[in-house]
């Protein structure tokens, strides 16, 4: 059973959240970080450290740690694990929450090869909570404290979707990668048109008006998060090449082509989404209801 927990990174946005559920989960948390602690962490213990430097302190906090979660940038965990593994009971767990899985991945196969690892990414803003939303696996080394931690994130109301990181990396250039440069390219494209936001807003249908909210989401957002979904993703430049060659085929058709032309794109966009089709075009009724 996990009962002592290490979050490194646990003043951040991530690492608070997983600190939060854990406290409440009746999980005894150290919060470990850089900066002087302050009142962020709530209940948690903190704790001042630098994982890629461990010290007599914060080794003491590892050595008794059942889970160890990094909710660090990829540099930072990357040069951490080597030292970490050194540090880690023989039953303990390893944790990252990076949003590419890959380089990890390979680390912790390097240079951990003997502790439980899994990577954890989810897939929704930290603000909005782990209710009814999905929390993305890639399980390294599996074993007992592995299959304990996804069946608690669970407990919390996620969906745990178990992939292998190379399957992730794909899957979250695509749901994320793609889907933010859509809606940037839309506000680059406002500005380029020199259509003020507010004139649109006062005639826009809903689907207009849902992009401009996902758009000021983005646009409101931390600027290093989204940098890191366009360009820490190996994936991501594929993403955003099939994103402007989709832009190019529309305009061929739409300009070269005919209305069968574009009902062919129909087609084709139908078949693709299959049996999702209703669920995704009913999701967008209900969406377009409270708009």
């Amino acid at each position: 059973m996990i009962r002592r927990a290490v979050v490194v990174g646990g003043a951040g946005a991530v690492g608070r959240l997983f600190t939060d559920r854990l406290l409440a989960s009746g999980v005894q948390v150290t919060v470990v970080d850089t900066a002087e602690p302050d009142g962020s962490t709530g209940r948690a213990a903190r704790l001042r450290g630098d994982v890629t430097a461990v010290d007599f302190r914060l080794a003491a906090e590892l050595g008794h740690a059942d889970l160890v979660v990094l909710a660090v940038p990829e540099p930072v965990a990357l040069k951490a694990i080597r030292g970490l593994a050194a540090e880690l009971r023989p039953d303990a767990l390893l944790v990252d929450t990076l949003s590419v899985k890959g380089p990890v991945a390979r680390a912790v196969r390097a240079e951990a090869p003997g502790v439980q690892a899994v990577g954890l990414n989810p897939m929704f803003a930290p603000s909005l909570g782990f209710e009814g939303r999905p929390v993305a696996a890639v399980v390294v080394h599996a074993g007992t404290r592995t299959e304990e931690l996804l069946a608690l994130v669970e407990t919390w109301g996620a969906t745990v979707v178990r992939l292998d990181e190379q399957r992730h990396d794909r899957l979250a250039a695509a749901s994320q990668t793609l889907v933010h440069a859509a809606v940037l390219s839309f506000g680059l494209a406002l500005t380029r048109l020199d259509v003020p936001a507010e004139d649109l807003r006062a005639a826009a249908p809903p689907p207009a008006n849902a992009l401009l909210a996902l758009l000021a989401r983005i646009a409101s957002g931390t600027p290093e998060v989204y940098w890191d979904v366009q360009h820490g993703n190996p994936e991501a430049a594929p993403a955003r090449k099939a994103l402007a060659d989709a832009v190019r085929r529309l305009a061929e058709t739409v300009e070269h082509g005919t209305q069968a032309d574009f009902t062919d794109l129909l087609t084709e966009l139908r078949t693709h989404l299959g049996t999702d089709l209703a669920h995704h075009r009913d999701t967008c009724a209900a969406l377009f209801a409270r708009i």
